[in-house]
């Protein structure tokens, strides 16, 4: 039986302030992120739980305060891609790839890091934004639960190695 592509997009808006010091990317939506309105909405990603152990502070449970966290840290959100075709949460599937204009927002936010959560938001990234941001991105390992080989400790390791340079506080 073949894969059942789904059309998806637009994606969700960056989330920003006026200025960043690192802008993280993930590649798009999971269906749960989509059904939820918001990033890493699977219960299992580990995006915000590692977020919140970076920065000292709870887990944020609601769209209000992951909002805030993200922003109280001088930092963005973003996903590379905007709009593709799909196999469920699949990123290894994107195809026809309509990608975000990230390099403009990082010369909008004076972003001086980007950092892609995962393989597929770099090579996106790599692809479409890269040269006219003129920042080569950190790619780090997923927080998805499809990484299950990267355990909390050891992403928690690398994402603090690298994003924590540019925590508020860190």
């Amino acid at each position: 039986m073949a894969a059942a592509y789904t059309h998806v997009g637009p994606g969700f808006a960056p989330i920003c302030g006026n200025h960043a010091k690192a802008l993280i990317l993930g590649s798009f939506p999971s269906p749960k992120s989509r059904e939820q309105g918001f990033y890493y909405g699977h219960p299992q990603n580990r995006f915000w739980p590692l977020l919140a152990a970076l920065t000292g502070t709870q887990t944020p449970q609601t769209i209000t305060e992951k909002t805030a966290l993200i922003l109280q840290n001088d930092l963005a959100l973003w996903d590379t891609v905007q709009s593709c075709d799909i196999c469920g949460a699949s990123d290894a599937s994107m195809r026809n790839v309509q990608p975000n204009d990230v390099a403009a927002l990082v010369r909008k936010l004076g972003v001086q890091a980007v950092l892609c959560n995962g393989a597929a938001s770099g090579r996106v990234y790599a692809k479409y934004a890269q040269a006219a941001a003129g920042i080569p991105a950190v790619v780090l390992p997923s927080t998805s639960p499809a990484n299950a080989a990267w355990s909390m400790e050891r992403l928690r390791q690398v994402w603090g190695r690298e994003l924590g340079k540019y925590i508020n506080g860190v």
